[in-house]
């Protein structure tokens, strides 16, 4: 037996289904458009995540110092720590545990790639002179 609700001021009857619908929200029809309405809007979040976390920018990371090949062949057995200095720059590392060797690393490594150049120069003093030059030195190639 269903109910007639009237409205107040004309006395006519509402409309069993419509904006002033007074079927139950319990009513099967209803919860199944409801659910429906809650899927959609969660795919349309979780694809908005999915697509945008997939467009992350990776700048290109350069580390270390830039050796060309045209400085590192003017280095030369003999010269003082300034001439180095001068050529190849102020050294990446500068152990206080060694202070008679310079590391110069340099890797360069684009987007999610792995690094595409590296190179690792060691430079090692005697008494503020260069006594050894190693310029053929592997890098990790996990960088």
């Amino acid at each position: 037996m269903m109910r007639a609700y009237y409205d107040a001021d004309s006395g006519l009857a509402l409309p069993q289904y419509g904006i002033c619908s007074t079927k139950p929200l319990t009513d099967p029809g209803v919860q199944r458009l409801h659910d429906m309405r809650r899927l959609i809007l969660l795919i349309l979040v979780f694809s908005t995540v999915a697509f945008a976390s997939g467009c992350v920018y990776r700048a290109n990371i350069s580390q270390g110092n830039l050796i060309k090949q045209e400085d590192m062949d003017q280095v030369e057995v003999g010269m003082t720590r300034n001439q180095v200095r001068f050529l190849l720059g102020t050294p990446l590392i500068d152990d206080p545990f060694h202070q008679a060797r310079w590391d110069y690393v340099y890797f360069i490594r684009v987007g999610r790639n792995a690094a595409t150049f590296k190179r690792w120069v060691t430079v090692v003093f005697e008494d503020d002179i260069v006594v050894e030059l190693n310029d053929d030195q592997e890098l990790d190639p996990s960088l």
